[in-house]
């Protein structure tokens, strides 16, 4: 019932009107209450990247841009909640409509472009979040800043969430920003890696602790490119990377309503080209980097796939729009 209730409005609203409603639930005494209705279990713990997870199932970006619900989204049972995409300036992102869902595949299409309002503005929810996991932060680049000055805006916010995160994710891969799927490619990628971990050494030293940097890549790579990603993460020594943000392709969903629209797909269409990439990325990496798999997980069985192709972690996020919050539920109690 509530889900025909909110699939009834336009996606975007349906999804401002989710996170306000969680802001509300994530406060004391409603998170107590909340918690005790959903009933999810702790789960197993894992450690990745240096850090113990409480459990490997995560929100993935995007749900939670501006880090208002981290405490609503956490008594769903999450061991990890990543928030963003957020950018060094507030943006409003592209025009509306710009969410749309492909129900018959359980997919959804967006080409939001980064809305968010600013680093600042969710650093400060972080600061005041109450949830006994894993907070991690995604970072990208503001849309007026020209490509070859994109490196400044991801060091700009890893210098602000340094001290608040857990750990921190550099989104190069989102199909939204002009020109931003360049910077996983060639010398652009080269230097941007090698200034987010010289900057990530001086961080370290100036709070005296190590906060891991994961980068996210695209689906839509070729054999070499994947390969050559792969090589330039074992060389920089990254901490993670996630398997996969959205994808431009539109094989899996041809004919269907919206279909045609621009912008990244994610959800269902996304489960077996995001696996897929999570095994190759894996015969690659040879365990040397850990992986956080994503895209089109709505069960045990298609979850514990990714596990299998050598995913150390899971996100969901277009899975829980379409199963509601008992997908957090199976996915914690079952996968280990």
């Amino acid at each position: 019932m509530i889900r025909k209730a909110i699939f009834s409005l336009d996606p975007e609203t349906a999804h401002d009107l989710v996170i306000k409603s969680l802001h509300v639930a994530g406060k004391s005494p409603c998170q107590f209450l909340l918690k005790q209705l959903l009933a999810c279990p702790q789960g197993t713990p894992k450690q990745v990247m240096g850090i113990t997870f409480k459990n490997p199932i995560g929100l993935a970006a995007g749900a939670d841009k501006n880090a208002e619900a981290i405490d609503g989204f956490g008594a769903m049972g999450f061991g990890f909640i990543e928030v963003g995409t957020v950018t060094p300036l507030a943006q409003e992102g592209n025009a509306k409509p710009r969410q749309f869902r492909l129900v018959e595949a359980e997919g959804i299409i967006n080409r939001n472009g980064f809305n968010n309002y600013g680093i600042d503005y969710a650093i400060e929810n972080v600061k005041k979040a109450k949830f006994d996991g894993v907070i991690g932060i995604n970072i990208g680049k503001n849309k007026v800043t020209p490509l070859e000055k994109g490196k400044d805006d991801y060091l700009f916010c890893l210098n602000k969430a340094y001290n608040y995160a857990d750990y921190i994710t550099v989104n190069i891969s989102s199909p939204n920003t002009p020109d931003l799927r360049q910077l996983q490619y060639g010398d652009y990628f080269d230097d941007l890696l090698q200034s987010i971990k010289q900057r990530q050494r001086v961080l370290a030293e100036q709070y005296n602790k190590y906060v891991p940097i994961a980068v996210k890549i695209a689906p839509d790579l070729s054999e070499s490119e994947l390969v050559q990603i792969a090589d330039t993460l074992l060389r920089h020594q990254m901490d993670g990377v996630i398997a996969t943000n959205t994808s431009i392709s539109r094989d899996n969903v041809t004919g269907l309503k919206n279909a045609e629209q621009q912008g990244g797909l994610s959800g269902k269409p996304l489960q077996q080209k995001s696996t897929e990439i999570i095994r190759r990325l894996h015969q690659e990496l040879k365990g040397q980097i850990p992986i956080i798999g994503s895209g089109g997980i709505d069960g045990v069985q298609n979850a514990q796939e990714k596990i299998e192709a050598g995913a150390d972690l899971l996100q969901v996020y277009s899975g829980l729009i379409y199963h509601g919050s008992s997908l957090v539920k199976e996915l914690v109690k079952a996968i280990k």
